[in-house]
């Protein structure tokens, strides 16, 4: 596969990279918090939007690209951050086989 010609000067959305972490709740289990690992520079695009009902009412559902350097850290269930928004990692891959560029697909957090 060629290499793509991606402009990293497109990459404009400041990101913070988060991963899950178990904590003690003090009775016995474990609370999930996020910890930042990393500040990243980005492309996000969104992709997909919907609508469904769900339990008391109407939920939406909105998916992202997002375009960003190689990271040897980054995984399905991390998350990106921007400010108040939260985008949960789904999926990711090597845009071209040559590990410099990765895009991941995000469903943003709402609620």
């Amino acid at each position: 596969m060629a290499a793509l010609d991606i402009d990293a000067g497109r990459l404009t959305a400041r990101l913070v990279l988060e991963a899950p972490q178990a904590t003690d709740d003090g009775q016995g289990g474990a609370d999930v918090v996020f910890a930042e690992l990393a500040r990243v520079w980005a492309l996000v695009e969104p992709k997909t939007f919907g609508e469904e009902m769900k339990g008391p009412g109407l939920v939406s559902e909105v998916t992202h690209q997002v375009t960003l350097r190689a990271r040897d850290d980054l995984r399905p269930g991390q998350r990106l951050r921007k400010g108040a928004r939260v985008f949960a990692i789904l999926a990711l891959r090597d845009l071209d086989e040559t590990g410099r560029f990765v895009l991941v697909l995000c469903r943003e957090v709402t609620g």
